[in-house]
């Protein structure tokens, strides 16, 4: 059945219900053995040292406890990344927390890092059949005061290590007291020092190299946008994720929960994520990859984002819009483009 015709019954109910509905479905789907998507023939890419088989991911956020990974597989994603998880359990903010706009494409939410925390997930990650890049999306816990919140990344990142395609520092999230404070230079740098010191440790215990990339917010001033660069540059730190949720409410300034404390996503992102992307990509100047998500509705959203100077993309509020279709759309298009330059 056609997405555009299951969505006004999704939308109908509570955001959180329809989430957990649409992975029941999706569930229900794999084990019958429906096909969801077909594959997509596209040029091999190595970014980060990974050979992704197309340049589309899932963001995290959807999955936050690797619970369907092998649902989200069949959708046709180049990858996926799950999360954000915690050292510990922890519940989040209080309901509600999640609010569609749909007049805008926009979604805002303030979940705070509501997961089952990382031994869960890691437990989730070995029971999936899933062999394809997945990227693990870390955080700290809400009660860690900021000073600490090192240590919280450092517990995720050697337990995740040997699991993850790559991990995923979230240092951005406007849903965490004090959390964007990381993203200051000072800060950034002594977590950037730890977790790279950290990753060469874990390197030669495991036989593995896995990337670190760092996820940052939408909301930083071109001057910030330069300094992050040039730490990202100095602690050679593997990729970077532009970007998270957006406290900005443009484009909503008349609708509906636009007064709802929390990040925004979906099409009002877009102009402001691919702005940071093409700041950071002179900044970096090809020294790192970035992925670009924020904003993403279409394939020509997407091209945007590359175009701009991201290596690759990940999408979440347009496949809430959009629904699985928007993969293999995107993914077509990207690798057309490729394989004709």
């Amino acid at each position: 059945m056609h997405y555009s015709l299951i969505r006004p019954l999704l939308f109908s109910l509570d955001p959180e219900t329809a989430h957990r509905v649409t992975f029941k479905a999706l569930e229900a789907a794999r084990r019958l053995g429906l096909p969801l998507a077909e594959p997509v023939p596209c040029p091999p890419r190595t970014i980060m040292g990974l050979d992704f088989p197309n340049p589309v991911g899932m963001a995290a956020g959807l999955d936050k406890d690797g619970e369907h990974i092998d649902a989200l597989a069949a959708l046709g994603f180049g990858f996926i990344e799950i999360g954000t998880v915690t050292p510990r359990p922890q519940a989040g903010n209080p309901k509600p927390r999640l609010f569609r706009l749909p007049q805008a494409e926009a979604i805002i939410n303030r979940m705070g890092f509501n997961n089952q925390g990382i031994d869960r997930l890691l437990a989730n990650v070995r029971q999936a059949d899933y062999r394809g890049i997945l990227g693990i999306n870390i955080g700290k816990n809400f009660y860690t005061p900021v000073e600490n919140a090192a240590e919280d990344y450092l517990v995720c990142l050697r337990k995740a290590y040997r699991y993850a395609g790559y991990i995923a520092v979230n240092i951005s999230s406007p849903n965490t007291p004090h959390l964007r404070q990381l993203q200051n230079a000072e800060e950034l740098s002594e977590l950037l020092y730890l977790l790279k010191l950290n990753q060469q440790k874990l390197a030669d215990e495991h036989g593995k190299y896995t990337p670190i990339a760092v996820k940052i917010a939408p909301d930083l001033e071109p001057a910030q946008i330069d300094a992050i660069a040039a730490l990202l540059m100095k602690h050679q730190v593997d990729g970077v994720i532009a970007t998270n949720t957006t406290l900005s409410r443009s484009g909503v300034e008349t609708l509906r929960h636009r007064d709802e404390v929390g990040g925004m996503s979906g099409a009002p992102l877009r102009q402001r994520a691919t702005a940071v992307i093409r700041r950071l990509h002179a900044a970096l100047q090809g020294a790192l990859p970035i992925i670009g998500v924020g904003g993403i509705m279409s394939a020509a959203d997407a091209k945007e984002k590359m175009e701009a100077g991201a290596s690759l993309i990940q999408i979440y509020s347009g496949l809430i819009y959009r629904g699985p279709v928007l993969v293999g759309e995107i993914a077509q298009a990207l690798c057309r483009t490729e394989a004709s330059s």
